[in-house]
């Protein structure tokens, strides 16, 4: 037997030795399924089954490359690189660009990220003079995207009253409409948006026999990795891809499917077994990453859920610590929280940042969480907020290098067509938009016979339009012989974005000159790493199509040390020692939103499966009892999943709750009681009482040691000179006192926070010399 296969268990061996024929592996959080893939693969191709034979289809860029690499070290470099192996939108992208003709694209049609296809749809609503309010950009976008995912395509759209009477009831009447204009205005522009990466395969595939027969012939062994989270369309494009030679291998887990509201359906790993013959089924049980507590927990909550395939996830790890559950008062008490533990188990185990992770269920938490972690100087990471490629600079940059590729890119023209200004205002823009779309031309064929079109514009314009076409045909001469690199160098400062940047001397605009030169490095990176792989040179076409293909966690190389901050949906596929879900409060996690049907709230139990699953030694869950929704204090209440856990696996904090204790209201509003309205008498005994004592702060005796509880407001225990500890300001030095009785204030000068004056009767301070 190879040597590597000594490194699987009994259960990872079978199906990686299962050669032929359709086979499934149901395989549980942590149990090592990307091994199998792995393994799988370098076995077929030691059994004689050529590289390019093998399809492998993942999810992330970052999971085809990790699987690649490991791969090599087994088969070696070369062979390896043969492999079909990359996200479905990668390889698809591929076979696309081989085939494009057949559907009337150029071989380097670009691809419209979601900002691009949003800014084309906005664009569409006002030429039609719709109104914004009721034709949101955001959601006909996302509309379009679902009939994509759907294969509803244009035609079929108007073929369907149901779909038609559904728009008009929601009075959006011209829904239809904007689909089929989008849709026209892409091909124009040779564009295809992400969804058409899926919708067009299908179209290509479908409608031209020959193609379907050869890259099934291709493709005689295909493997697809996280299989719950497919949707229709990739569902039918790895049928028809696998109907010939049926050697088709999924692995996924049904408890893990997270991505229903982006068309993922949990139906295509369920009923996997009814599609083919003779399916074989295997299942990974045994759980590698997380010790007994966090593997029986996830167990407890998965249970509750009715629609799930059978299996029983163990681990022989250790018993380990039970989970944390911590009740806050407020999301900014949350936040200190997370920051002071991350901060105390990094001191008391000698841990690193990166073995840390807070996951939340929106990404509006991680402000609180954020704010926390810098007042402890906690160097974090934010995954899945504005992503380097989308800010303006990087857009810009790439606009430019995008016309060079395909200069009817109507997106890319009007984002650069005057920036830096040079004289071609709106009035103009909307000119050409109407000449192009009346003569069926890009805009960018518009301008470039300017003196032969009806175009309304006088000499002078003409002349600056006629230079943009010029200056875009230079870039494309050089883009001839030069690579990525070289051409993007040359374009930045040719262009005049450089010397538009280096006007703007304020931080922000040092950060986009900063920005651009890390893309640049970036570029010279990227065309350096091409030089090693087969078929590849380097060139700006390869380049974008990269970045329009990337992922935020892509472009994680792991190599600086930070908490990783990021929604529970990203955190899909990674590990981290210690795991802190924050926001475990209903109608936030589970969502409000996802509280309609059963199935809504089962992929949410699912949602929260995956985030304690992420866990390998501690898990921590908390809750706030009152947070800022909308600019709004709520009261919140504990998430039913923390219910759904058996309380023998966890460890609940209550802190003792001092502000309660303190009435938020004045009793002078209400006003004295007249005799008369008293009804009720109680007997009370009359008792003189003494005046309280006061202690004037010079007589005020200093602590030696604190024994860990909070200062008592009044009892004088605080002096000038005493070293206290705050939760949210760190460690400080008392410099002051001042005022008498509720208004004792201290002035304390904090690491952290600098000099703030307190009023003690609020402060929370240890004493600690």
């Amino acid at each position: 037997m190879e040597k590597y296969l000594s490194q699987l268990n009994d259960a990872q061996l079978a199906p990686t030795l299962q050669k032929d024929g359709p086979m499934i592996v149901i395989a549980g959080a942590g149990s090592g399924k990307t091994r199998v893939l792995t393994f799988r693969i370098a076995y077929l191709m030691s059994q004689g089954v050529d590289a390019f034979n093998i399809l492998a289809l993942t999810f992330t860029n970052k999971a085809a490359r990790e699987m690649k690499s490991r791969i090599a070290s087994i088969v070696g470099d070369s062979e390896a690189k043969n492999l079909w192996m990359g996200t479905f939108h990668s390889v698809f992208a591929k076979i696309l660009r081989f085939e494009a003709d057949r559907l009337g694209y150029p071989s380097n049609f670009t691809i419209y990220d979601t900002q691009d296809s949003q800014r084309l749809i906005s664009a569409i609503i006002k030429e039609m003079k719709l109104d914004k309010d009721i034709y949101k950009y955001k959601q006909i976008y996302s509309r379009i995207s679902s009939y994509k995912n759907s294969l509803i395509t244009v035609k079929a759209y108007f073929n369907n009253p149901e779909l038609i009477e559904a728009d008009t009831a929601a009075r959006r009447p011209q829904l239809g409409e904007i689909y089929k204009e989008y849709v026209n205005r892409c091909f124009k522009a040779g564009a295809m948006d992400f969804d058409d990466l899926l919708l067009k395969t299908n179209e290509l595939l479908t409608r031209f026999p020959d193609v379907l027969a050869k890259y099934q012939d291709r493709f005689r062994y295909i493997l697809v990795d996280e299989y719950q989270d497919t949707n229709h369309s990739q569902y039918l494009i790895v049928r028809a891809l696998s109907d010939r030679f049926q050697n088709i291998c999924v692995v996924g887990d049904d408890a893990q499917s997270i991505y229903a509201f982006r068309g993922a359906n949990i139906n295509n790993i369920l009923n996997f077994q009814r599609d083919y013959d003779d399916v074989k089924t295997y299942r990974l049980e045994q759980n590698y990453r997380s010790t007994k507590n966090i593997v029986n927990a996830a167990n407890s909550i998965i249970d509750k859920n009715q629609t799930k395939l059978d299996k029983v996830v163990w681990t022989s790890n250790e018993e380990g610590s039970k989970i944390v559950v911590n009740r806050l008062m407020t999301d900014g008490d949350e936040g200190r929280y997370v920051a002071s533990s991350i901060f105390e188990n990094k001191m008391q185990n000698q841990l690193k940042n990166n073995d840390f992770a807070v996951l939340y269920r929106t990404n509006a938490q991680s402000r609180a969480i954020e704010d926390a972690l810098r007042k402890r100087n906690i160097p974090y990471r934010i995954y899945g907020g504005l992503s380097f490629y989308q800010r303006k600079e990087i857009k810009d940059v790439l606009s430019y290098l995008r016309m060079v590729i395909n200069p009817a890119d109507e997106e890319a023209l009007k984002r650069v067509i005057n920036f830096p200004p040079r004289g071609i205002g709106q009035t103009t823009i909307d000119k050409l938009i109407v000449a192009a779309n009346g003569y069926n031309r890009s805009i960018f064929e518009v301008m470039k016979h300017i003196n032969k079109t009806e175009v309304n514009v006088n000499a002078g314009t003409k002349t600056k339009l006629q230079d943009f076409v010029t200056m875009i045909e230079s870039f494309q001469v050089m883009n001839q012989t030069a690579n990525a690199f070289e051409l993007a160098e040359h374009i930045t400062k040719a262009s005049g974005l450089i010397k538009e940047f280096n006007k703007d001397g304020t931080p922000e605009g040092v950060a986009k000159m900063e920005n651009i030169e890390e893309l640049l490095n970036g570029m010279k990176d990227f065309v350096e790493g091409q030089k090693e792989l087969a078929d590849t040179t380097g060139s700006l076409a390869e380049f974008l199509e990269d970045v329009a293909l990337a992922t935020d966690l892509d472009n994680d190389k792991g190599d600086d040390d930070r908490v990783a901050l990021m929604t529970i949906h990203l955190a899909k596929g990674l590990e981290f020692p210690y795991v802190y879900i924050v926001g475990m409060e209903e109608d936030l996690f589970p969502s409000a939103m996802s509280m309609n049907t059963r199935s809504e709230l089962e992929e949410e139990r699912r949602l929260f499966y995956v985030a304690l699953t992420r866990a390998e030694k501690q898990a921590y869950l908390t809750y706030a009892l009152s947070r800022y929704r909308w600019g709004k204090l709520i009261d919140a209440e504990p998430s039913r999943f923390i219910e759904e856990i058996d309380d023998k696996y966890l460890d609940v904090i209550t802190p003792v709750d001092d502000r309660r204790q303190n009435p938020m209201l004045s009793a002078d509003i209400f006003g004295d009681v007249e005799p008369s309205q008293i009804r009720f008498k109680r007997p009370v005994q009359k008792k003189k009482e003494k005046p309280p004592k006061f202690i004037p702060p010079a007589k005020l005796k200093p602590l030696k040691k604190s024994n860990g509880d909070h200062v008592n407001l009044f009892d004088g225990k605080l002096a000038v000179g005493n070293i206290v500890e705050h939760l949210r300001f760190g460690k400080g030095e008392v410099l002051k006192i001042e005022g008498v009785g509720a208004d004792v204030k201290a002035e304390i000068n904090f690491e952290n926070g600098g000099v703030k004056k307190l009023l003690l009767r609020f402060a929370k301070l240890d004493v600690i010399g």
